[in-house]
């Protein structure tokens, strides 16, 4: 489970950033997130909607320990974000559309290496290994720089790094930017094979059609602070557009 009580975040702005005059700033400061507070439940799909610049990916990173948040608490598997980092990390997969891997490496050596990283047994190292690659038909080019690989090829080797330790929460941050169908495919197969394996999940995106598919949860955030907070079937009940996106710039603009 993930608890997000009255999450707030803001960042120095440099002396670029002031000449832009941004429109969150508040004297030196830019506020990145605004009193957030939301639940993401086990054996759900909990969809972070909104444009880019919104404050999606600053939450999750917040989620995921790389930022600690200027106010407000956030709890994930039960362990406290900034009082029990590590412990979250143990509990955590977290993929993006950046992989971030290592292109020296082969697939194989990289997911070695996150594997040992997180202190699994070599037996179920290899055996979970071989489940993912078999799963993302990494098997083909797992012998292969991954420097040499295409995109559709390194993301796939990072839904492996992020699950390779059977994480219990998974944080998705616009995973499927800039992929081939087939490639956002997989992932929306992982993101549904995670709910029915009970894990906590997580995911943002400015995709329409990704919420219409995968959520069961959505909150709806704009300019650092949430508009929506609700089932995604609540959503459709109350919509006055005729379409989901509609819907949406119908309610960020009335915001």
């Amino acid at each position: 489970m993930i608890v997000v009580e009255n999450l707030s975040k803001s960042f120095r702005l440099s002396k670029e950033h002031k000449k832009e005059k941004a429109t969150l700033a508040r004297g030196n400061r830019v506020e990145a997130v605004s009193d957030v507070s939301f639940t993401c439940k086990p054996g759900r799909i909990f969809s972070l909607l909104g444009p880019n610049g919104a404050g999606k990916t600053t939450i999750l990173r917040m989620i995921a320990t790389m930022l600690r948040p200027s106010a407000g608490h956030i709890s994930v598997a039960g362990y406290d974000t900034t009082k029990e980092a590590g412990q979250v990390r143990r509990h955590i997969g977290f993929l993006t559309g950046a992989t971030g891997l290592y292109e020296r490496l082969t697939p194989a050596e990289m997911i070695d290496y996150f594997g040992r990283l997180n202190g699994m047994e070599p037996a179920l190292l290899e055996k979970r290994k071989g489940d993912l690659f078999h799963l993302l038909g990494i098997d083909e080019f797992a012998g292969r720089r991954i420097g040499k690989l295409s995109s559709g090829m390194k993301q796939k080797v990072s839904i492996a790094r992020t699950m390779i330790h059977d994480p219990q929460v998974v944080v998705f941050d616009e995973p499927t930017v800039g992929l081939d169908v087939i490639t956002a495919k997989s992932i929306h197969q992982l993101i549904r094979q995670c709910r029915t394996d009970g894990k906590t999940v997580i995911f943002s995106t400015h995709i329409m059609g990704e919420v219409s598919l995968l959520s069961d949860d959505l909150a709806i955030l704009h300019r650092s602070r949430l508009l929506y907070n609700d089932t995604y079937e609540n959503f459709i009940k109350g919509m006055k557009a005729k379409s989901l996106e509609d819907e949406f710039i119908r309610r960020v603009e009335e915001a």
